[in-house]
C-alpha cells in the first residue's frame, strides 16, 4: 500500500475550466505524469521533471491548451500545441542534460516561455543560473534576460507584459536566508530600468502580479513570512504589509513553483501555517481576514479556480488530493485511491512543545501505536522511532502517511520532530541551526525521546532514530556522539561533512557555511561534527540505505561508514540500490527499504515481526538492480 497506486501530487495549474496537476508515481518508476481533469495527458515515454538545483519543481506550464514541459531524459523543453503534436523548443545541449529549465510562465501574448535556465558545462565548472525567454515558435533563439547572480527564481511577467519581477541570491545564502526582490521594465524581451529592493535580512517568496499590475510578495522581514504589496516609487521600492500574523505563509524554496496564495476577484486567498498546522484564509480589500474552515492539516499549490481555489489538500486521515474550495463548498477534483482500510488504523498525532537544551523549546508530533485489533500492553511500553526530517530546513509532514501507519500498526510509537531550524515557526527559529547543525537538532531528537520516556509512553530500552539526507546526518551524529538510542536507520545520510562541502551540487555547495562554518577555514569544526572521524565512539547498531546514483550525498560516504563499522565489529547492514538517486522513487526499492528497517529493528529489539520478512544478516550487502 505504500506504493501500489500511490502518487505524490505536484503543482496545480488551471486553464479556463480545466484543472491540470502533476503526479509522481512510484509504481511507474517514479515517473511524473501530467493529468487534466483526471485524464493522463502525457504518454509512457514522457517523464515531466527538471533537474535545476537537482531538486527541480515547476517543470511545466499550460495556457490556452498550449503545454510547455521539461523532459527528464534530456532536460530540453518541449511544446505541445492544441493539435497534440510536441516539438523541442530548446537546442540540444553539448553535454547530456546540460541545459535545464524550470519555474517558467507562458506570457500573455503566448509568444514566450520565461523561465530559469541552469547550464552545466563539459569542463565541470560551477553551473550558471539565469533567466531566459524561450520563443514558442520553435526557432530555439533563446534570449538571456538576467545573468550574473549565483541563483535566480520566480521570473514573473506582468499581465500587460511591460514588467518582470524575480528573486535572486548569492552564495553562501540559501533562498530562505537573504535574497533580493528585483523589478525591471520589459520591452521586446529587453530589460531596462532595473530596481532592487534595498537589502535587508529577509527572504522573499512567491512574487505575483495581480490583475491591476500590482506586485505582491511574501517576506519574513518581521520574523514571520507574511504577505506584502510592493510600492514602486520612482526612486526605490518598499513593501506595504497586508497581513501581520505570527504564522508562516511562505515555505523554504527547496523546489520551484510552490504557491501559497492566489488572487480571486478582489480578494487574496492564502494558506498560513500556525502552530504547525496549515489553515486557509481570505484577505479582503479592506484588510479583513476571514478563515475558511475545511477538514485539512496540510494545503499546497494554491491556484485560482472559478470563484475559489484549487489546491492539494490532506489531513491526518486522508492522503493528498486535488480539491476545489470556495466559500460554500469543498469538493474533490482528483480521485484518491481506495485504501480499503478503516480509519481506526490511521494514527492522529499529539502535537506538543517540549524543553530542550539551552533552556529552549522544540516541537514534535507523537503518534501512539494504533491498531484496532490490539491494545497497548499495561505491562510494557512500546518501542519508539524518532524521525529526523530532511532539509534540515524542512518540517514534519502534516498529513496521513502510510509510512508512519506502517510502524504504529505494528506497535511502535513514532515521534516526528520539528527540531530547531525547522520551518513553520518564524525566521529566528528557522535560523537557530546556524553554526549548530549536528548539535541543536541532535539534542532536540534526544530530548524528545527522554521526554516521552519520562511520560511513560515508550520503552527506554527500545529507542530508535531514523532519517534521510540531512536527517540521516542527524541520525549518524546522534548515534556517534550520544548513547540515548539503541538502534538507528540512516537513508542517504551524511557521514563526512567535508566530503559534502567539497563534493556536492551548486545549490547546496555553500549551505554548510551557515550551518557549520566556512569551508575550508573552519575545517576543524567539520571534522569535530563528522561522525566518520569519531567512529570509534559508535557502538549502536544501525542500518544504512543508499542510492548509487545520488548526486547530493555521494555513495562513498555510506561505504566509508559501513567500512568503519565493520572494522569495529558494530552490528550493521548496508543496502545499496543501484538504480536510485537522492530519495527512493521506485516501488520495489521503497518497499525493500522499509521492510529492511523493520527486519533490522526486530533483530535488535529481539521480537518476532508479524510480517514474513527476509532474514537480514548484520553484514555489508549490496542490493543489485
Amino acid at each position: 500500500m505504500l506504493v501500489g497506486g500511490a502518487v505524490r501530487l505536484g503543482e496545480i495549474v488551471t486553464d479556463g475550466d480545466d484543472v491540470w496537476w502533476a503526479e509522481s508515481r512510484p509504481d511507474e518508476g517514479g515517473r511524473t505524469v501530467l493529468v487534466c481533469n483526471g485524464i493522463d495527458q502525457t504518454d509512457k515515454n514522457t517523464n515531466v521533471r527538471t533537474l535545476v538545483h537537482e531538486y527541480g519543481g515547476s517543470a511545466w506550464r499550460v495556457r490556452n491548451e498550449t503545454l510547455v514541459y521539461s523532459q527528464y531524459s534530456d532536460q530540453r523543453l518541449y511544446l505541445r500545441d492544441k493539435s497534440g503534436d510536441s516539438i523541442p523548443i530548446t537546442p540540444e545541449p553539448e553535454t547530456q542534460q546540460g541545459c535545464r529549465y524550470a519555474d517558467g510562465r507562458i506570457t500573455n501574448n503566448e509568444e514566450w516561455y520565461v523561465c530559469v535556465r541552469e547550464i552545466h558545462t563539459i569542463s565541470g565548472e560551477e553551473p550558471s543560473n539565469e533567466i531566459v525567454a524561450v520563443p514558442l515558435d520553435g526557432s530555439q533563439q533563446i534570449k538571456v534576460l538576467v545573468s550574473g547572480p549565483d541563483f535566480v527564481s520566480s521570473p514573473r511577467v506582468s499581465k500587460e507584459g511591460d514588467q518582470i519581477a524575480w528573486v535572486q541570491w548569492n552564495h553562501p545564502n540559501m533562498p530562505w536566508d537573504d535574497t533580493q526582490l528585483c523589478i525591471a521594465s520589459l520591452e521586446e524581451m529587453v530589460l531596462t530600468n532595473q530596481k532592487v529592493m534595498k537589502p535587508k535580512a529577509e527572504a522573499f517568496f512567491q512574487p505575483e502580479w495581480d490583475g491591476q499590475g500590482n506586485l505582491h510578495v511574501v517576506s519574513d522581514r518581521n520574523n514571520w513570512w507574511n504577505l506584502f504589496r510592493v510600492d514602486q516609487s520612482p526612486k526605490e521600492m518598499d513593501l506595504i504589509p497586508l497581513t501581520n500574523i505570527e504564522a508562516e505563509i511562505g515555505l523554504p524554496q527547496w523546489v520551484f513553483g510552490q504557491s501559497r496564495y492566489a488572487f480571486v476577484g478582489d480578494d487574496i486567498w492564502f494558506v498560513y501555517r500556525e502552530v504547525g498546522i496549515d489553515k486557509l484564509a481570505v484577505l479582503s480589500p479592506d484588510g479583513r481576514l476571514e478563515e475558511i474552515k475545511i477538514d485539512a492539516t496540510e494545503i499546497e499549490s494554491v491556484t485560482k479556480y472559478q470563484d475559489g481555489i484549487a489546491a492539494t489538500v490532506s489531513s491526518w486521515k486522508s492522503e493528498s488530493s486535488v480539491m476545489f474550495i470556495n466559500r460554500k463548498e469543498t469538493r474533490p477534483l482528483s480521485k484518491t485511491r481506495d485504501l480499503n482500510i478503516d480509519e481506526s488504523w490511521f494514527p492522529v498525532p499529539e502535537t506538543f512543545t517540549y524543553q530542550t537544551s539551552d533552556s529552549e523549546k522544540a516541537h514534535a508530533l507523537f503518534y501512539s501505536p494504533t491498531n484496532p485489533e490490539y491494545e497497548i500492553s499495561e505491562k510494557e511500553n512500546p518501542p519508539l522511532i524518532v524521525l529526523a526530517h530532511g532539509g534540515p530546513t524542512g518540517a514534519a509532514r502534516r498529513q496521513l502517511q502510510l509510512s508512519i501507519a506502517y510502524w504504529t500498526s505494528r506497535g511502535f510509537g513514532v515521534a516526528d520532530v520539528d527540531y530547531r531550524g525547522s520551518t513553520g515557526y518564524g525566521r529566528s527559529f528557522r535560523h537557530r541551526l546556524r553554526n549548530s547543525w549536528g548539535l541543536a537538532d541532535v539534542e532536540d531528537c534526544i530530548a524528545v525521546a527522554k521526554h516521552l520516556v519520562t511520560q511513560k509512553k515508550v520503552d527506554k530500552n527500545k529507542l530508535a532514530i531514523k532519517g534521510g539526507s540531512a536527517g540521516g546526518f542527524t541520525v549518524l551524529a546522534a548515534l556517534t556522539f550520544h548513547d540515548t538510542f539503541t538502534a538507528g536507520a540512516s537513508r542517504y545520510g551524511i557521514a563526512d561533512l567535508a566530503i559534502l562541502a567539497k563534493d556536492t551540487h551548486k545549490f547546496e555547495s555553500r549551505y554548510l557555511d551557515r550551518l557549520v562554518g566556512e569551508w575550508p577555514k573552519d575545517e576543524e569544526i567539520y571534522k569535530q561534527r563528522s561522525p566518520i572521524h569519531h567512529i570509534e565512539q559508535l557502538t549502536t547498531p544501525m542500518v544504512i540505505l543508499q542510492g548509487s546514483e545520488d548526486p547530493i550525498v555521494p555513495p562513498n560516504q555510506a561505504h566509508l561508514m559501513a567500512q568503519k563499522l565493520d572494522e569495529n565489529h558494530v552490528p550493521h547492514v548496508l543496502i545499496e540500490f543501484s538504480d536510485e538517486g537522492h530519495g527512493f522513487r521506485k516501488a520495489p526499492n521503497i518497499t525493500k527499504a522499509i521492510e529492511s528497517e523493520l527486519a533490522f529493528f526486530a533483530q535488535i529489539f529481539n521480537f518476532e515481526p508479524f510480517d514474513d520478512l527476509p532474514k537480514i544478516l548484520v553484514k555489508t550487502i549490496f542490493e543489485s538492480k
